[in-house]
C-alpha cells in the first residue's frame, strides 16, 4: 500500500476521530487506554488541543508527545497509581476506554459474557469503569464493530450510561458524560431519543445501513449522516512520521 498523502487508511480516519473527541476539552487530563486512544489523544495534543495533559498510561505525566511504543519520554511529573483515584474523583479528566459490549443506553461491559452466576466468559472485571463514568467524561474505542459488541443490553454494567446514572441519583448523574463511541465503522454518540445511541458519522466507504447491520440494536439517525472527516495533511504527517512510524495502528484497524 502506498504511503502517499492522498491515500488515507481507515486506521488514520479512526485516529482523527479519537482526536476530535478530545478537541474541545481544554486543559484536562486526557486518559487513553489502548493503542488507538493513545494515538488519537497524542494527535489532539499536537493539533486541536495543546492544553491536554497526557501520561504514559501508567505513572508518568509527559511534557512531550513521544511516538507510540517509545520507552524514552520527556517526563513532567509522577502520578503513582493511588493518586490516579484523586484525579478520578476530582473530575478534570476525559478517559477513553475499551468495551467488550456497549448497549443502546450507553452502558459498557468489560466484566463477563453471559449470566453473572454462570458466565460463558470471564473478562477483566469492572475495573475503574464505575468511577470513571460517574466522575469523568468518558468515551469508548471499539476496534471491531459487530452485533456482539454493540448490543441491546449489556450482560453486566461496568461503565454506567446516563439513564442508570440518573436513576441512581445526583451523586451518580452530576458528572456522568458519555461523550463518544468511536468504532472501526463509525462515530456514535448518545444524542438519540432518551439518550440512546445515534450514528454521528460513518467512516469513508461505510454506509449507514452497514453500520446498522453490524449492530445488535437499533441506532438513531438524525437527518443526513455525514462522513467522518479525513485527516489533514498535517495530521497525516504527524501520524505517519512522528507518532506511529511503525504503523502499529494497522494492527488495530487493518487496511
Amino acid at each position: 500500500m502506498s504511503d502517499s498523502l492522498d491515500t488515507v487508511t481507515r486506521s488514520e480516519v479512526c485516529a482523527v476521530a479519537v482526536a476530535d473527541a478530545f478537541a474541545d476539552d481544554g486543559e484536562i487530563f486526557g486518559s487513553p487506554m489502548g493503542l488507538m486512544p493513545m494515538l488519537g489523544v497524542r494527535l489532539a495534543k499536537l493539533t486541536s488541543n495543546p492544553d491536554l495533559l497526557i501520561s504514559d498510561s501508567e505513572s508518568l505525566f509527559l511534557s512531550g508527545v513521544p511516538p507510540l511504543g517509545q520507552s524514552r519520554e520527556v517526563v513532567e511529573g509522577w502520578i503513582p497509581f493511588p493518586k490516579v483515584f484523586d484525579v478520578v474523583a476530582y473530575g478534570k479528566r476525559h478517559v477513553m476506554m475499551g468495551a467488550t459490549q456497549v448497549d443502546k443506553h450507553g452502558n459498557q461491559n468489560i466484566s463477563c459474557i453471559g449470566d453473572w452466576n454462570h458466565p460463558k466468559r470471564q473478562l477483566l472485571g469492572v475495573r475503574g469503569a464505575p468511577g470513571n463514568t460517574v466522575n469523568n467524561r468518558t468515551s469508548y474505542w471499539i476496534p471491531k464493530h459487530s452485533p456482539r459488541v454493540v448490543v441491546e443490553q449489556v450482560d453486566m454494567v461496568s461503565g454506567v450510561g446516563p439513564a442508570r446514572a440518573a436513576a441512581a441519583g445526583p451523586a451518580a448523574s452530576r458528572f456522568n458524560d458519555i461523550h463518544r463511541i468511536v468504532t472501526n465503522l463509525a462515530v456514535l454518540d448518545l444524542e438519540g431519543p432518551d439518550r440512546t445511541l445515534r450514528i454521528r458519522s460513518v467512516h469513508p466507504g461505510v454506509t449507514v445501513d452497514e453500520v446498522q447491520e453490524a449492530s445488535g440494536c437499533e441506532l438513531a439517525v438524525t437527518g443526513d449522516v455525514p462522513e467522518s472527516r479525513l485527516p489533514t495533511t498535517e495530521e497525516l504527517v504527524l501520524i505517519r512520521e512522528m507518532l506511529d512510524p511503525r504503523r502499529l495502528r494497522e494492527k488495530e484497524v487493518p487496511s
